[in-house]
């Protein structure tokens, strides 16, 4: 049975950062949470060369964003950048040309957006549990981060344009970018962790 451990990202801050109190333990949160939202808003708008569709950067910085700030500080970290989404800002991929706040957050991309959280906290999760040690147990990890992302993701695609259609348009042609990024944040999560074992 795997033991729980610290994030890779988490315990390579402790050793710069060490946080004793609950108040410094609250300070470095929310500092490591708007880095976070920052790090989100950036991978939104950088769109990738990649067929069948371009791709933007998104789901690989929400895992790892999982993986390095653990299971519920990554999760809180995707929900404040959802919140200010919410509040108009223009923080998600095709904002402001394709609106923004709420109206953004309840159109086809919703149920991606709310899977976000899903997402982190499932890689944070399971890296806790010692998955982000071996190359094939964090592709299994990155891998259900995704499929938790998914599932709200065309659940709510579903509900608006048909079971069908939510996996022609919302999963086929994302597969193979997704894989890549899959393989990318196995290989940078198991690198931090065996350097931070060492």
């Amino acid at each position: 049975m795997m033991r729980s451990v610290t994030a890779p990202g988490l315990a390579t801050l402790d050793r710069v950062w060490t946080a004793r109190t609950q108040a410094e333990r609250f300070t470095r949160a929310i500092v490591l949470a708007a880095a976070g939202t920052v790090l989100l808003w950036a991978a939104s708008k950088v769109q990738v060369p990649f067929w069948p569709v371009p791709a933007t950067l998104t789901t690989l910085a929400v895992v790892l964003i999982g993986t390095f700030y653990g299971s519920r500080l990554g999760a809180a970290t995707v929900a404040a950048y959802l919140v200010e989404g919410l509040a108009g800002l223009p923080v998600f991929a095709g904002t402001p040309e394709k609106g923004i706040g709420l109206a953004y957050m309840v159109g086809p991309t919703g149920g991606y957006l709310l899977g976000y959280i899903a997402a982190a906290f499932v890689a944070g999760y399971l890296v806790e549990r010692g998955w982000g040690r071996s190359i094939v147990a964090m592709i299994a990890a990155a891998f259900a981060a995704n499929v938790a992302l998914y599932a709200t993701g065309l659940a709510w695609l579903a509900y608006l344009i048909g079971f069908d259609k939510s996996i022609t348009f919302g999963l086929m042609p994302f597969l193979a970018a997704d894989t890549l990024k899959i393989l990318i944040a196995a290989t940078v999560t198991v690198a931090a962790s065996r350097r931070m074992a060492r």
